[in-house]
Protein backbone atom coordinates (compact mmCIF):
# COMPACT_ATOMS: atom_id res chain seq x y z
CA UNK A 1 0.00 0.00 0.00
CA UNK A 2 1.02 3.99 -0.76
CA UNK A 3 2.24 5.65 2.73
CA UNK A 4 2.47 9.41 3.43
CA UNK A 5 3.91 10.79 6.58
CA UNK A 6 0.53 12.85 8.43
CA UNK A 7 1.45 15.23 10.53
CA UNK A 8 -0.38 16.80 13.67
CA UNK A 9 -0.51 17.92 17.30
CA UNK A 10 -4.01 16.79 18.61
CA UNK A 11 -4.85 13.12 18.58
CA UNK A 12 -8.13 13.66 18.98
CA UNK A 13 -8.70 15.72 15.42
CA UNK A 14 -6.59 13.14 13.66
CA UNK A 15 -8.49 10.09 13.19
CA UNK A 16 -10.67 12.13 9.85
CA UNK A 17 -7.58 12.36 7.96
CA UNK A 18 -6.23 9.11 8.46
CA UNK A 19 -9.28 7.89 7.99
CA UNK A 20 -9.59 9.87 3.99
CA UNK A 21 -6.15 8.20 3.86
CA UNK A 22 -6.82 5.09 4.00
CA UNK A 23 -10.14 5.18 2.01
CA UNK A 24 -7.70 6.39 -1.18
CA UNK A 25 -5.68 3.17 -0.60
CA UNK A 26 -2.88 5.18 1.28
CA UNK A 27 -1.58 4.59 4.67
CA UNK A 28 -1.38 6.88 6.97
CA UNK A 29 2.37 7.18 9.27
CA UNK A 30 1.36 9.39 11.61
CA UNK A 31 3.92 11.73 13.44
CA UNK A 32 4.06 14.42 15.80
CA UNK A 33 6.50 16.67 17.09
CA UNK A 34 7.07 14.23 19.99
CA UNK A 35 8.23 11.66 17.37
CA UNK A 36 11.90 11.45 16.36
CA UNK A 37 11.42 11.70 12.83
CA UNK A 38 14.22 12.47 10.59
CA UNK A 39 13.02 12.02 6.80
CA UNK A 40 9.96 11.37 4.53
CA UNK A 41 12.07 8.81 2.85
CA UNK A 42 10.26 8.78 -0.04
CA UNK A 43 6.69 8.75 1.24
CA UNK A 44 4.23 11.51 0.51
CA UNK A 45 3.37 14.15 3.01
CA UNK A 46 0.06 15.71 4.30
CA UNK A 47 0.08 18.90 6.46
CA UNK A 48 -3.12 18.85 8.92
CA UNK A 49 -5.21 21.48 10.45
CA UNK A 50 -4.71 22.99 13.84
CA UNK A 51 -3.18 25.97 15.64
CA UNK A 52 -1.70 29.09 14.25
CA UNK A 53 1.57 29.11 12.72
CA UNK A 54 4.30 31.58 15.16
CA UNK A 55 3.83 34.67 13.41
CA UNK A 56 7.87 35.61 13.78
CA UNK A 57 7.98 32.37 10.77
CA UNK A 58 6.67 35.67 8.48
CA UNK A 59 8.51 38.14 9.81
CA UNK A 60 5.39 39.90 12.00
CA UNK A 61 4.49 40.35 15.93
CA UNK A 62 1.38 37.90 17.37
CA UNK A 63 -1.92 39.79 18.26
CA UNK A 64 -3.87 39.23 21.10
CA UNK A 65 -6.61 37.43 18.84
CA UNK A 66 -3.63 34.36 17.47
CA UNK A 67 -2.91 31.29 19.07
CA UNK A 68 -0.23 30.51 21.55
CA UNK A 69 2.90 29.70 18.83
CA UNK A 70 3.80 25.88 18.62
CA UNK A 71 7.14 26.24 17.68
CA UNK A 72 8.16 22.60 17.53
CA UNK A 73 5.48 21.89 15.31
CA UNK A 74 6.42 24.41 12.82
CA UNK A 75 9.87 23.32 12.72
CA UNK A 76 8.99 19.98 12.56
CA UNK A 77 6.38 20.65 9.34
CA UNK A 78 8.61 22.76 8.12
CA UNK A 79 11.60 21.32 7.65
CA UNK A 80 8.99 18.00 5.88
CA UNK A 81 7.36 19.99 3.55
CA UNK A 82 11.30 21.39 2.71
CA UNK A 83 12.07 18.03 2.02
CA UNK A 84 9.29 16.98 0.30
CA UNK A 85 9.80 20.08 -2.13
CA UNK A 86 13.15 19.37 -2.91
CA UNK A 87 12.84 15.59 -3.64
CA UNK A 88 9.04 16.55 -5.66
CA UNK A 89 7.52 14.09 -3.27
CA UNK A 90 3.69 14.92 -3.14
CA UNK A 91 2.35 16.87 -0.84
CA UNK A 92 -1.13 17.82 0.40
CA UNK A 93 -1.56 20.73 2.52
CA UNK A 94 -5.29 21.13 4.63
CA UNK A 95 -5.57 24.31 6.61
CA UNK A 96 -3.04 25.33 8.80
CA UNK A 97 -0.68 23.09 6.32
CA UNK A 98 -1.53 25.15 3.42
CA UNK A 99 -0.46 28.68 5.96
CA UNK A 100 2.54 27.20 6.45
CA UNK A 101 2.81 26.13 2.62
CA UNK A 102 2.69 29.73 2.19
CA UNK A 103 5.03 31.00 4.45
CA UNK A 104 7.66 28.32 3.91
CA UNK A 105 7.53 29.73 0.20
CA UNK A 106 9.97 32.74 0.80
CA UNK A 107 7.59 35.96 0.95
CA UNK A 108 4.58 34.25 1.73
CA UNK A 109 2.98 36.09 4.89
CA UNK A 110 -0.98 35.90 6.65
CA UNK A 111 -3.44 37.68 7.84
CA UNK A 112 -3.84 36.85 11.51
CA UNK A 113 -7.51 37.34 11.89
CA UNK A 114 -10.77 37.50 9.59
CA UNK A 115 -14.16 37.10 10.07
CA UNK A 116 -17.05 34.49 8.33
CA UNK A 117 -14.95 31.46 7.70
CA UNK A 118 -16.14 28.94 9.96
CA UNK A 119 -19.14 27.85 8.23
CA UNK A 120 -19.90 26.05 4.57
CA UNK A 121 -19.62 28.82 1.51
CA UNK A 122 -18.30 29.18 -2.11
CA UNK A 123 -15.31 29.06 -3.65
CA UNK A 124 -14.24 29.62 -7.08
CA UNK A 125 -11.59 27.27 -8.38
CA UNK A 126 -9.43 29.07 -11.07
CA UNK A 127 -9.29 26.91 -14.66
CA UNK A 128 -5.84 25.56 -15.07
CA UNK A 129 -4.93 24.60 -12.20
CA UNK A 130 -4.33 21.58 -10.57
CA UNK A 131 -7.98 21.48 -7.91
CA UNK A 132 -9.53 22.47 -11.44
CA UNK A 133 -7.90 19.07 -12.88
CA UNK A 134 -9.66 17.20 -9.59
CA UNK A 135 -12.61 19.51 -9.23
CA UNK A 136 -13.31 20.70 -12.31
CA UNK A 137 -13.52 25.10 -12.60
CA UNK A 138 -15.76 26.75 -10.50
CA UNK A 139 -17.82 27.36 -7.48
CA UNK A 140 -17.79 24.90 -5.38
CA UNK A 141 -19.00 24.79 -1.47
CA UNK A 142 -16.40 24.05 0.98
CA UNK A 143 -16.69 23.87 4.94
CA UNK A 144 -14.29 26.31 6.30
CA UNK A 145 -13.06 26.75 10.44
CA UNK A 146 -10.49 29.10 10.92
CA UNK A 147 -9.12 32.92 11.06
CA UNK A 148 -6.12 33.24 9.57
CA UNK A 149 -5.66 33.16 5.76
CA UNK A 150 -3.17 33.73 2.95
CA UNK A 151 -2.37 37.84 3.00
CA UNK A 152 0.92 37.85 0.60
CA UNK A 153 1.38 34.57 -1.65
CA UNK A 154 4.93 32.80 -1.38
CA UNK A 155 7.24 32.70 -4.25
CA UNK A 156 6.35 30.06 -7.01
CA UNK A 157 2.57 29.56 -5.90
CA UNK A 158 -0.13 29.47 -7.69
CA UNK A 159 -3.47 30.48 -6.57
CA UNK A 160 -5.86 27.82 -7.20
CA UNK A 161 -9.23 29.35 -5.55
CA UNK A 162 -10.57 31.74 -4.18
CA UNK A 163 -13.82 32.92 -1.72
CA UNK A 164 -16.38 35.13 -2.58
CA UNK A 165 -14.85 37.84 -0.16
CA UNK A 166 -11.29 37.38 -1.56
CA UNK A 167 -10.05 34.91 0.75
CA UNK A 168 -7.11 32.94 -1.33
CA UNK A 169 -8.71 29.16 -0.28
CA UNK A 170 -6.58 27.09 -2.53
CA UNK A 171 -2.62 27.31 -3.83
CA UNK A 172 -0.09 25.00 -5.25
CA UNK A 173 2.91 24.20 -7.27
CA UNK A 174 3.09 23.98 -10.92
CA UNK A 175 6.60 22.74 -11.13
CA UNK A 176 5.50 19.66 -8.47
CA UNK A 177 4.53 16.91 -9.63
CA UNK A 178 1.51 17.29 -6.82
CA UNK A 179 1.97 20.34 -4.03
CA UNK A 180 -1.57 21.10 -3.51
CA UNK A 181 -2.87 23.10 -0.15
CA UNK A 182 -6.38 23.99 0.35
CA UNK A 183 -7.92 26.45 3.02
CA UNK A 184 -10.64 24.12 3.69
CA UNK A 185 -11.37 20.57 5.15
CA UNK A 186 -11.47 18.06 2.43
CA UNK A 187 -11.08 14.98 4.94
CA UNK A 188 -14.60 16.07 6.30
CA UNK A 189 -15.97 16.13 3.15
CA UNK A 190 -17.04 12.59 1.25
CA UNK A 191 -17.15 14.68 -2.57
CA UNK A 192 -13.59 15.88 -1.45
CA UNK A 193 -12.32 12.11 -1.50
CA UNK A 194 -11.21 13.19 -5.40
CA UNK A 195 -8.76 15.45 -3.71
CA UNK A 196 -7.20 12.14 -1.89
CA UNK A 197 -7.69 10.37 -4.65
CA UNK A 198 -5.11 12.43 -7.06
CA UNK A 199 -3.00 12.72 -4.14
CA UNK A 200 -2.76 9.21 -4.36
CA UNK A 201 -2.33 8.53 -7.85
CA UNK A 202 0.89 10.81 -7.50
CA UNK A 203 2.52 8.62 -5.02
Amino acid sequence: MKRAVVTYRNDKKIGAYADALRSAGIEPVLVNPEAAFKSLGGMGLVLTGGTDLDAAMYGAERIAAADEPDRERDAMEQRLLKEALERDLPVLAICRGMQLFNVTHGTGTLLQHIDGHKTPHDVAIYPDTRLAQIFGAGLRVVNSRHHQAVERVGQELVISARAADGVIEGLERSDRRFAVAVQWHPEDLPADKALFAAFCEAL
